[in-house]
């Protein structure tokens, strides 16, 4: 994980932190006769994966995020090598999938599978079960608002979650949490911090995006607190695409 020590920590305090770290507990205190796997979902720019690392670097979970090009034996030489198992990442995929049974059953650490979708698409979700059902592993897969509806497909795997948790929009919480990162120096007044909530629906990466905004826009003006008012009509980035212009 590359993010500051200061990056690390004002993220600690975000709702989502919150919520995936309680789904992590969860799945990791649970009964040995429950199932282990629990699905953290929602629309991109919540801040999922940002909460998935925070939770991991608390809970010394192992973290994988699949690429959109992984086959199942890419992930399986991914995992492993996240395992710290590098010199098994080779043979068969039976082979490797031993392999990180093996690792899994003999650590009390969770596993993160981020962009899980991406398995989803390529179908090999039963070799997910096959790992979690031989080592009883705790597993938290990230995935987008859809993925719920994705794995109804998959009755056997679909039937060992044992909880699903909605990645939540910012709240005025989160965007004072966020600003000493991407506006230090900068005190925002509630208002301001409401105009940032409307004009980007709460989406964390979009929050983050006008909060550098705003910085920039401060110290051209020699601003150090700034409403809503002295904001004006500034722009703020909605996410929208931009209107197409008329030659």
């Amino acid at each position: 994980m590359s993010a500051t020590s200061e990056s690390v920590n004002a993220y600690a305090n975000l709702a989502n932190v919150a919520l995936f770290v309680e789904l992590l507990e969860r799945v990791t205190s649970r009964h040995s006769d429950l199932p282990g796997l629990g699905v953290f979902y929602g629309w991109a720019g919540l801040g999922k994966t940002r909460s998935a690392t925070k939770a991991a670097h608390i809970h010394h979970a192992y973290y994988v995020e699949v690429g959109e090009s992984w086959t199942k034996a890419k992930f399986c030489k991914a995992l492993l090598i996240e395992l710290g198992l590098e010199a098994k990442a080779k043979g068969t995929v039976a082979d490797m999938i031993d392999a990180i049974v093996i690792s899994l059953m003999h650590t009390s650490r969770p596993l993160i599978i981020d962009e899980f979708d991406h398995i989803v698409r390529r179908g090999y979700v039963e070799t997910i079960r096959e790992i979690h059902d031989k080592s009883g592993a705790p597993i938290v897969l990230i995935g987008e608002e859809q993925l719920p509806f994705k794995l109804q497909q998959w009755e056997r795997f679909h039937s060992r979650i044992l909880d699903w948790v909605a990645a939540q929009p910012c709240d005025a919480h989160d965007v004072l949490a966020l600003a000493p990162i991407y506006a230090p120096g900068i005190a925002l007044a509630d208002d301001m911090v409401q105009l940032l909530l409307t004009r980007t629906k709460g989406y964390t990466r979009r929050v983050a995006v006008n909060l550098a905004r705003v910085a920039e826009v401060a110290m051209l003006e020699g601003w150090t607190a700034i409403d809503a008012k002295t904001w004006g009509n500034r722009p703020l980035y909605t996410g929208d695409a931009p209107t197409r212009r008329i030659v």
